[in-house]
């Protein structure tokens, strides 16, 4: 039986986009629904013409989460992924799945992570502590921003001559490259571990 990927994501959803796109040929797993906190985030457009179902949900409805559990539970879902996801995941579906949701992060955690790390801000501060590497974390959420057990991580170098926008298109090809690839290994080992 097929299982059901719900992604959470706040912005652009470029990441959104690349997962949808690779689990559409999938036999075992497919993306069956995009929520989202803000009502003008393009991800919406971006699941939307690739036939995804979506739904908003206010602030209030994120931190009560009893609606967005009812939701998820009616579209009979199995995994969730934050994919540039905002707002934290209020405690009642954590415990409705857990160890069943996971985040990526851009940066190699537990550096650079916290409340307000997110997006541009990240690379600001790689470049800025002249770091000299980065890439991607990818790991299961907990109570806590970016504090949940680590899945998966994948480096690049940071260059002398490196800006935060050179330092994001490199986080970007490895977010690209790895995240439908490890979502893929969870979902298919949590089917395993149920059997």
């Amino acid at each position: 039986m097929r299982k059901n990927i719900a992604i959470f994501a706040s912005g652009s959803g470029t990441n959104a986009e690349n997962i949808i796109r690779y689990f559409q040929k999938n036999d075992s797993i497919r993306v069956s629904l995009v929520l989202s906190n803000k009502s003008d985030a393009y991800v919406l457009e971006r699941a939307y013409r690739l036939g995804v179902s979506c739904s908003v949900f206010t602030k209030e409805d994120w931190i009560a989460g009893d609606e967005i559990l009812a939701v998820l539970q009616e579209a009979h879902i199995d995994f969730i992924v934050l994919a540039g996801f905002l707002v934290r995941v209020p405690d009642l579906l954590l415990h409705a799945y857990p160890n069943k949701i996971i985040n990526i992060h851009p940066a190699l955690l537990p550096k650079f992570g916290g409340k307000g790390m997110y997006g541009d801000r990240v690379h600001e501060a790689v470049v800025a502590a002249a770091e000299k590497e980065t890439g991607i974390t990818i790991h299961y959420i907990n109570e806590h921003y970016d504090e949940g057990s680590i899945i998966f991580q994948a480096t690049c170098p940071v260059l002398p001559d490196d800006s935060p926008e050179s330092v994001a298109k490199k986080v970007h090809v490895l977010e690209y490259e790895h995240f439908p690839l490890v979502i893929e290994d969870l979902v298919l080992k949590s089917v395993t571990a149920l059997e």
